[in-house]
């Protein structure tokens, strides 16, 4: 009786005591020949494909990835959304990471403390354009709470058969070098006909003299829109039984495209955002940012095909996919919606000039902040805007053409599941200033670009509400690493959603309120590429960082071993999804983008109505 009695103390003593099982992965990063659209050329693979495979986690377990960097140039993978020890985040020049140089390979190690749908890709140039990207699922470790028959990861991208260096270069030339929808005569004399021709020519006038577009949604078009790596044409299919629930893990690993995602005869119910739990609601479509995810269960009863469309808010195409009971078949692309047209409230000029809130107005006649609307003749500007209609005062920008009594989610329908474990009133205010100058095609922060800023500096522990003031005519995702926040979307406090990235509508302000309870260094940005490559991004430091606090990383850098056989590919059925990152890049070899600041994080006033950046100027 002894010897049972002592075996099974042994038993439980080792299951408690031995160390977390590890999952492992083995990522190859290389340059392969692809051809997708019908053109063969060079783009960035993961383990061979585009995008890289889907990497399975359960919470409580230890994460191993064994990166090898088989390219000429040095890459990285950020873990995005996921809370891990800063030195695992994947930022060259932040906590101490070098980057992975070729020929190396680079092992990320850390804790799965977390559930729910994420991503990861380079934050190294421009590689996430070329195919550096891929999906996270990280399950827990009982039952999940979401109950679903189904589970299929649909992964959004934009490829483009330009590489992702000479679209930026390209950018930096002409800011307009990829806008072929422009206004023409024709719609001027529609619009006269319409509203009248003194409307039409005040409106057509005011465009002319800021030297701007109605229809810049976007800032690259030519993209082919891809589910799980596939075409339309290629008709990327998920399986199901009529009455099933089938839940499909949304995530917008595009570039640069934002899309409205709707499915034509299912409701959506969407339970998670960027990972955490949502109380159910259920929707019609949704606006999909750049970098964000959304879990939604649908539950197709009728035995036919359905079609998953993503259609980009410019409207120069879809990412479409297919659930179907059955393979080969193929539900009705939906009709191309018409493209909006932005309106002075996307300026934040719909309210009273002088009640804008966040416009500095002493430099309206200098590099405005919205930098696109230089020669601007601002002295008639209150007159042309006396003749403005309600139309005019409404954004352009949230026109998604949503049918009359569907339901488009709004963040303010998102409800965090349970109870939020910190609801203090923050202690102070930062103000986060996006601008820009769009005819040298500048973005940034507070008025500066990363290379002149200096960090913003937060204390551990602390709360502080994030004030964005969006001083330009496009929507930025703006995501911070190593930590949630909370949108004050209207919710009461106990309520308020976790989001990592957060779409900032043009001409708006937003605020959410942040608890600074992760130490490190973090990249804060717009999660636009090219945006953020043209310098809107900043450091957010969480307590200063004593190096001799700072446990000794856990990873290792090694000399690749040589392959004569290409890595193994993922298996293309697994986890249900079909195989094929925020930020502070690797700007190697990139005149034009924002260097690394690797020097110690200096104190900073980040204040209400403070920059929280200091120093330098414009260097292009």
């Amino acid at each position: 009786m002894k010897f049972y009695a002592y075996t099974l103390f042994l038993c439980l003593f080792f299951s408690f005591a031995s160390p977390a099982k590890a999952e492992e992965y083995n990522l190859v990063i290389a340059h392969e020949p692809v051809n997708i659209t019908g053109k063969t050329v060079e783009k960035i693979t993961i383990n061979g494909t585009i995008p890289g495979p889907t990497l399975r986690f359960t919470e409580g377990e230890d994460a191993i990835i064994h990166v090898t960097n088989k390219m000429d140039e040095d890459t990285s993978v950020h873990w995005h959304g996921l809370i891990l020890p800063g030195e695992m985040d994947g930022v060259p020049g932040f906590n101490g990471f070098p980057g992975i140089k070729p020929g190396e390979t680079f092992t990320y190690r850390f804790p799965v403390n977390q559930t729910g749908t994420y991503w990861y890709h380079a934050h190294s140039s421009e590689q996430e354009q070329d195919g550096h990207y891929g999906s996270l699922v990280l399950v827990p470790k009982g039952k999940d709470p979401i109950r679903a028959d189904r589970d299929y990861v649909v992964l959004l991208s934009d490829f483009h058969d330009e590489d992702g260096k000479d679209i930026f270069s390209n950018l930096k030339m002409s800011s307009e070098y990829y806008q072929y929808a422009r206004r023409t005569i024709g719609d001027f004399f529609a619009d006269a006909e319409e509203k009248g021709f003194g409307k039409a020519w005040a409106n057509a006038k005011m465009w002319g003299e800021m030297r701007m577009l109605p229809t810049d949604l976007s800032d690259v078009s030519g993209y082919t829109f891809l589910v799980n790596g596939r075409t339309p044409e290629q008709n990327w299919t998920a399986l199901f039984k009529p009455g099933e629930r089938v839940r499909l893990r949304f995530i917008n690993a595009s570039a640069m495209s934002i899309y409205d995602v709707r499915i034509p005869g299912l409701k959506m119910s969407v339970v998670e955002a960027d990972g955490q739990g949502v109380e159910p609601v259920t929707v019609d479509e949704f606006r999909f940012g750049v970098a964000e995810t959304y879990d939604v269960i649908v539950t197709p009863k009728e035995d036919k095909a359905f079609t998953i469309a993503a259609e980009s808010i410019d409207r120069t195409g879809f990412a479409l996919g297919t659930l179907a009971p059955r393979e080969g078949m193929k539900g009705p692309a939906p009709q191309t919606r018409p493209r909006a047209l932005l309106t002075m409230a996307d300026m934040g000029m719909g309210h009273d000039m002088a009640g804008m809130e966040g416009m500095d107005h002493s430099k309206m006649n200098h590099d405005m902040p919205m930098g696109d609307m230089a020669g601007m003749d601002h002295g008639n500007m209150g007159h042309d805007m006396v003749g403005m209609s309600m139309e005019d005062m409404q954004s352009g920008w949230a026109q998604a053409g949503t049918p009359p009594g569907d339901k488009a989610l709004s963040y303010a329908d998102l409800r965090y599941v349970g109870i939020q474990a910190d609801t203090r009133q923050p202690e102070r205010e930062i103000l986060v200033r996006l601008g820009g100058n769009m005819e040298r095609f500048i973005w940034t922060i507070n008025d500066k670009k990363f290379e002149d800023s200096g960090p913003i500096n937060l204390k551990y522990g602390e709360r502080v509400r994030l004030k964005f003031v969006n001083d330009t005519m496009m929507a930025h995702p703006m995501h911070l690493h190593g930590m949630f926040v909370q949108l004050e979307n209207g919710q009461p406090a106990e309520k308020l959603p976790n989001k990592h990235t957060v779409i900032v509508a043009p001409g708006q302000t937003y605020s959410v309120l942040l608890t600074a309870d992760q130490p490190g260094e973090w990249a804060f940005h717009c999660h636009l590429l090219f945006h953020m490559s043209a310098g809107m991004m900043n450091k957010v430091v969480v307590a200063k960082l004593d190096p001799n606090a700072v446990p000794p990383p856990k990873a290792s850098t090694t000399k690749a071993a040589p392959q004569k056989e290409k890595p193994e590919q993922a298996d293309p059925h697994e986890g249900h999804s079909m195989p094929m990152n925020h930020q502070g890049m690797d700007m190697k070899g990139m005149d034009d983008m924002p260097s690394m600041d690797h020097s110690t994080p200096q104190k900073n006033d980040t204040s209400s109505n403070q920059n929280s950046s200091h120093g330098g100027h414009d260097a292009h």
